[in-house]
């Protein structure tokens, strides 16, 4: 027997084998493995977003291994959230801990149902930007996960140089209308959110500034030139045929996932359909009105937010501060789906080409405001669009009952 080839053979079994054992001890009830500990309390946590499901359900398990807290993790309709919230101070039922878009905060805080997160000397690890997001009245509200915007989709095979202007857009979408290939420009997923890099490539604003640069929720700008001008020229392209006389996010992304329209603005939410797709694609900076000058979309932050109503608050604050912000765990999201992480040594590492084309689209990307009353205008730009797009309303009379809605809360 060759007593040599024997040894080499055991020492790979040994090495193939002994992994998987130590990985059997850690995630089976098992009496050996004495750093184990038992779960006494369960969180509860709220996201919106299906594709980070299996990414929270195992950084769940792992908070549990290390720190005996169950973890229980559902999707929960995002409307619904803010105002569970809300409401939880009066005993209704919600959630320990959500994940939820900077601009939402705002009001929770106003209403003072959320936790305070205290990252001390871990602040420094974020993007400043994602702080600031979060941050009213000196204090951070939530802990940010990741930062976002959507970006300018566009067919390669339909088009294979992205158009810089509108204009371009409109002659690329005509050429591929008279040839039968497609039948419209686009269509937006959804209202302000999807349209707004056109609002902005025309000069358009929300809200006006006090001189020490914060919001003023009393200088509402949608009546001014700039925005009405974008959202003119959002009607005329549904005038004119190049987009729905709707809006609706499955219709959107199915004409471009199908090859019916060359160009769609969307998020990285959307890559994993889009992708299943197999419509070759590229993502970069929006179209603007005069090339170089590219149209910015809403820069949004996605943080955890802790209810202040919850037994466990302080419970959900150690997940939060003591476990989430690691540079390991906030890795772990980042490489589910490539959402930029607002960590900033995994945001400055970049990622993929889709991650790049993202960071392009978002160069000058405009806050989302995190007033209160932004809460109002999305709602009172929905109503403004419907009133263009079915009863024939000029923008500007729309934008008009649209400002007197925000201002009269």
């Amino acid at each position: 027997m060759n007593s040599k080839k024997y040894i080499m053979d055991f020492k790979k079994f040994y090495l193939s084998v002994i992994p998987f054992l130590c990985l059997l001890l850690v995630s089976c009830e098992n009496p050996f493995y004495p750093f184990k500990k038992e779960s006494t309390e369960r969180l509860t946590l709220w996201i919106h977003d299906e594709p980070r499901l299996a990414a929270y359900n195992a950084l769940a398990m792992k908070f549990e291994a290390e720190f005996g807290i169950a973890v229980d993790i559902s999707i929960a309709d995002f409307s619904k959230i803010g105002t569970q919230f809300l409401l939880a101070g009066e005993g209704n039922e919600c959630a320990d801990m959500a994940v939820i878009p900077h601009d939402n905060v705002g009001t929770l805080v106003a209403n003072m149902v959320l936790t305070e997160v205290k990252l001390g000397s871990k602040t420094s690890n974020y993007l400043p930007s994602s702080i600031e997001a979060f941050s009213i009245d000196g204090k951070l509200w939530a802990l940010p996960l990741s930062v976002e915007n959507i970006g300018f989709f566009y067919n390669t095979e339909l088009v294979p140089v992205p158009p810089q202007t509108w204009v371009e857009a409109i002659a690329i979408t005509e050429q591929l209308q008279s040839e039968g290939k497609v039948d419209y420009m686009m269509d937006f997923p959804d209202y302000l959110y999807y349209m707004y890099p056109i609002l902005d490539a025309f000069g358009g604003s929300i809200f006006g500034k006090r001189s020490d640069g914060s919001l003023d929720s009393k200088q509402v700008l949608i009546t001014e030139p700039g925005f009405v001008n974008g959202f003119e020229f959002i009607a005329d392209l549904v005038r004119d045929g190049f987009i729905p006389g709707y809006t609706d996010y499955d219709d959107a992304n199915i004409l471009f996932e199908s090859g019916r329209a060359p160009f769609i603005h969307q998020g990285p939410w959307a890559l994993g359909h889009i992708r299943a797709s197999g419509i070759p694609y590229a993502i970069t900076a929006f179209p603007g009105f005069q090339a170089g000058k590219p149209g910015n979309p809403f820069f949004g932050v996605q943080g955890l937010i802790i209810n202040s109503s919850s037994p466990r608050a302080e419970l959900a604050h150690k997940f939060a501060v003591e476990f989430l912000a690691r540079e390991e765990n906030m890795n772990f999201l980042f490489n589910i789906d490539q959402r930029p992480s607002a960590w900033k040594t995994i945001f400055d590492k970049g990622g993929d080409k889709d991650v790049m084309g993202f960071a392009e689209a978002g160069m000058h990307a405009v806050p989302m405001p995190n007033i209160p009353q932004m809460l109002r205008v999305w709602d009172a730009f929905t109503e403004a669009v419907r009133s263009v797009f079915s009863d024939g309303e000029t923008p500007l009379q729309a934008l008009e009952a649209a400002k007197n809605y925000i201002l009269n809360d």
